[in-house]
């Protein structure tokens, strides 16, 4: 039986706070645009065709599509493309971190909420996995409307929490996530990193797909304070330092820019798709990054 295109009620959506607003403001402005972005050859009917290769059966090309596009597709069908997705959101205390833009968590609230309206409107399944000190929610992979506003209000109601080390907690679920599937992390990435990369390397053992959004915000990647500072350690709010900037700017740096550098090369050996994210920047950057992976995914 062929797939249909997803409908959400705009009624029923606007019932569930901002959150729910900004994720449908930016998907549908995303599909809108598309055509003019980077992303050419995405559509909102992208998860009901693929291109056609040699081998396909002729009897499945979509002639109407044709006609418009002068190339040939595949009408797929709803078992061949189906995904099972979890976002996986750090919901440490580090991320509250704000500076001149929102938070580190709320920009991943955002692409969250927008992934998963995404994923919806594109027929795939998604999960939500959050945690600080251990995992606070934990939501099986569904594809509905309804499953869409319960995610919605999770990421709503979760606050930045406590100290932790990730790795442990990704251990934990790379284990407990038995079906192969898509796992999109949206962290800093604020932990040791020898540890973090082998909990990294659990998820690619259990052969899923990873996609490691790792967001920062431009104070964290440039550090521009040039007055005595007071910096606070958001994990643990009794650690407070007063210091002058200026003289730890060149190490900051230094060794900033090697830790981001040594996790994005690790990674890219396992085969992860890694992307540094700014809170300055626009979320739908999200969008196109994952339109781009599930493509390469259906192209196998």
């Amino acid at each position: 039986m062929a797939t249909t295109t997803f409908q959400f009620d705009p009624s029923a959506l606007a019932k569930y706070g901002r959150l729910t607003m900004v994720a449908r403001s930016v998907v549908e402005g995303f599909l809108t645009g598309v055509h003019k972005s980077p992303y050419k050859g995405f559509s909102v009917e992208f998860a009901e065709h693929r291109q056609y290769y040699p081998g396909d059966e002729i009897r499945h090309i979509d002639w109407r599509v044709y006609g418009k596009t002068d190339r040939y597709y595949i009408k797929e069908f709803e078992e061949e493309t189906n995904l099972k997705a979890h976002l996986l959101v750090d919901a440490s205390g580090s991320m509250a971190y704000r500076g001149q833009h929102i938070s580190k968590f709320q920009y991943a609230q955002y692409i969250a909420g927008s992934l998963a309206y995404l994923m919806l409107h594109q027929l795939d399944a998604v999960g939500l996995i959050t945690h600080d000190t251990k995992v606070r929610q934990m939501v099986r992979p569904r594809a509905n409307a309804k499953h869409l506003m319960n995610l919605l209000h999770l990421l709503e109601q979760t606050e930045p929490g406590g100290e932790t080390s990730m790795a442990p907690i990704w251990h934990e679920l790379a284990g407990q996530i038995k079906r192969r599937g898509l796992i999109i992390i949206l962290s800093d990435c604020f932990d040791n990193l020898p540890a973090l990369l082998r909990a990294l390397r659990h998820f690619r053992f259990r052969r899923h797909e990873v996609i490691l959004f790792h967001i920062l915000a431009p104070e964290e990647i440039e550090f521009p304070f040039r007055k005595w500072t007071q910096f606070r350690n958001l994990e643990n709010s009794d650690h407070k330092l007063l210091v002058d900037p200026q003289q730890l700017r060149k190490e900051y740096l230094k060794n900033f820019n090697a830790y981001c550098a040594e996790l994005r090369q690790k990674v890219g050996q396992m085969q992860i798709d890694y992307h540094l994210l700014r809170t300055d920047e626009p979320v739908d950057r999200a969008l196109g990054i994952y339109l781009t992976k599930r493509q390469r995914q259906r192209q196998r």
